[in-house]
């Protein structure tokens, strides 16, 4: 099964160094968040953001996402670290020091429970600005975030309609037979080729799954050297590629 446009979805001009972004930032459900996007729009996007938190280039990926599809989405960036994401220097671990800091940084502050019961809550307190009373949500997470965005799919609280991982981390095909909505795989060459397979193969919703064999784990957010014109490409291309997912299906 696939499910992705390509023809819909062109892309404002990807900013390469010193980006200035285009939302605000708003408290919602008590966390920091990044608000982008139309104010009038019925649908919206939560995105979950990588263990590095609110990096320009993944600031810019919401930005796209709220201004290049002819569908318009607010979309919201919670802060789910609240101020403390992992350090970028610790990845790819070079040290002991350095694999025990990600260690810890994963056992606590990304542990999956402790994001996954703020989510709903969120939501419902971002619908409070929707012009209807409610969105139409869909996710979209980075790494870390892909797997918060697998989980959630397969929570039945149905609060989103679609959903999308970009190169995820912690890929467990076991998620895929719960989600329950469309979703999209964006994979890195640095991920599993047999565990992306396999997490296909178990999807039973419309899926898009693709790896970018050029591309490294992060090139969709923190860990994109968009000064590369190869990876800002790709960067450019991996967005039009969601957009052209929620397109047909959020």
């Amino acid at each position: 099964m696939s499910g992705v446009n390509k023809a819909c979805c062109s892309v404002p001009p990807v900013v390469a160094k010193g980006y200035q972004p285009k939302g605000e930032y708003q408290t919602i459900n008590g966390l920091k968040t990044y608000v982008t996007g139309p104010a009038d729009a019925s649908k919206a996007i939560l995105v979950v953001y990588d263990i590095f938190g609110f990096f320009p280039q993944t600031i810019q990926g919401a930005d796209i996402l709220s201004t290049s599809n002819e569908k318009k989405y607010r979309v919201f960036m919670p802060d789910f670290f609240e101020g403390q994401p992992a350090d970028i220097t610790w990845f790819p671990p070079q040290t002991d020091d350095h694999k025990a800091k990600l260690g810890n940084f994963f056992q606590t502050k990304a542990a999956p429970p402790t994001t996954l019961h703020r989510i709903p809550n969120i939501v419902s307190e971002a619908n409070k600005s929707a012009p209807g009373g409610k969105f139409d949500w869909s996710i979209v997470g980075y790494c870390w975030g892909g797997k918060i965005t697998t989980l959630i799919a397969g929570n039945e609280s149905n609060l989103f309609k679609a959903a999308v991982q970009c190169h995820p981390a912690m890929v467990d095909p076991k998620d895929a037979e719960k989600v329950q909505v469309p979703m999209a795989v964006l994979a890195s060459k640095d991920e599993n080729p047999s565990d992306i397979e396999a997490f296909k193969n178990n999807l039973k919703k419309p899926n898009h799954v693709e790896t970018f064999s050029t591309q490294i784990h992060g090139w969709m957010a923190a860990r994109s050297n968009l000064e590369d014109p190869e990876v800002l490409k790709e960067y450019e291309r991996g967005y039009q590629t969601v957009l052209g997912f929620l397109h047909e299906h959020a």
